[in-house]
């Protein structure tokens, strides 16, 4: 049987170029690296930004809602007051 490679002693050391490339290990777990989970991280981000978005325009017809969110949004809020009396008010 022949050794392995990797057990198997070199016979003069390797040599390096200073001018060739220089390989590190990358860290990653599973797979997945830090650069990639960045990257996700950020697209996730506008992803739920929008989502949100959605769905205060969809549901800002609600009373409720204007009322505890949508009218303590700075420069926004004041656009939800409802100035009708309370006779003339279905809600």
């Amino acid at each position: 049987m022949f050794p392995t490679q990797i057990r198997r002693a070199q016979p003069y050391p390797q040599y390096k170029s200073p001018y060739g490339p220089k390989y590190t290990p990358q860290p990653h777990v599973a797979g997945v690296t830090g650069k990639q989970l960045f990257g996700l991280g950020i697209k996730s981000a506008g992803l739920g930004g929008v989502a949100l978005f959605a769905v205060i325009f969809y549901a800002s017809g609600i009373p409720r809602l204007q009322r505890d969110v949508l009218q303590k949004i700075p420069f926004v809020g004041g656009y939800f007051v409802n100035e009708i009396p309370p006779e003339d008010n279905p809600f």
